[in-house]
C-alpha cells in the first residue's frame, strides 16, 4: 500500500506581507517563525509553518486575484467542535475581522474570510464524526439537490448556542435554512472584489 501525504502548509504570493503576516497571525492565532524580505514562515501549532508568503522585492506589485483568475479558492481549517469555532469567531469578530459569507454545506459548517489579497479562508466544523457517515451524507439526496447549502447568519448561530441549542441541530441545514438568507454562491464565488 502507498504511503498517504499529510498536508504541510500553504504559500501565497503577496505584494502586502505585512498586511497578510499580520492578518494570518491573527485569524490563526498564529505565529511568526521566520521572515526576510523574500519569504515569512507562520505557524500555529507544532509544523515548523503551516502558512508561508512569498514576497520578492519586484519592481511592480502582483496583481490582485480576480473573480475570473483560475487559482486555489480557498484553503480551510478545521475546529474540533461548534464552541471552539465560535469562540474564534467572537475573537476574530472583536478584532474586526468578520466572515465575508457563512455556509450550511450540511456535511460542514463553514464561516469563510477573506484575506488582505482577496483569498478565501474557511473556519469550519465536521458535521459528522466519522468519515464514512460524511461520504454516505454527501452521497445522498439533501447533499446532491444543493452541494453548496444555505448561508446563515454568524450572530444567530452564536445567540442559537447561548441560548442552549445543540451543535447537532445548528450543524443540521433546516437551521440555516429557517433563516431565508441569499444563496452564498454570488459572495463564494465574486464577493469581496
Amino acid at each position: 500500500m502507498a504511503a498517504s501525504p499529510k498536508f504541510a502548509h500553504v504559500v501565497f504570493q503577496t505584494s502586502q506581507p505585512q498586511e497578510m503576516r499580520d492578518w494570518y497571525c491573527t485569524v490563526l492565532d498564529g505565529h511568526v517563525v521566520y521572515s526576510d524580505e523574500a519569504l515569512s514562515f507562520i505557524t500555529f501549532d507544532e509544523e515548523h509553518h503551516r502558512v508561508a508568503l512569498l514576497h520578492p522585492p519586484t519592481p511592480e506589485p502582483f496583481r490582485r486575484k480576480t473573480p475570473d483568475t483560475a487559482a486555489m479558492h480557498h484553503v480551510a481549517y478545521t475546529f474540533d467542535d461548534l464552541d471552539d469555532l465560535l469562540d474564534r469567531y467572537v475573537k476574530l469578530r472583536d478584532d474586526g475581522v468578520l466572515p465575508a459569507v457563512c455556509i450550511a454545506h450540511g456535511v460542514t459548517t463553514s464561516l469563510y474570510y477573506r484575506d488582505p489579497d482577496g483569498n478565501l479562508v474557511e473556519m469550519q466544523i465536521d458535521r459528522f464524526a466519522e468519515p464514512d457517515d460524511a461520504t454516505a451524507y454527501m452521497r445522498g439526496p439533501e447533499y446532491a439537490g444543493d452541494s453548496v447549502g444555505p448561508s446563515f447568519d454568524p450572530e444567530k448561530l452564536l445567540a442559537d448556542r447561548r441560548a442552549g441549542a445543540s451543535a447537532e441541530e445548528l450543524s443540521d441545514r433546516s437551521w440555516a435554512l429557517a433563516q431565508e438568507l441569499p444563496d452564498p454562491m454570488g459572495q463564494l464565488m465574486h464577493g469581496g472584489h
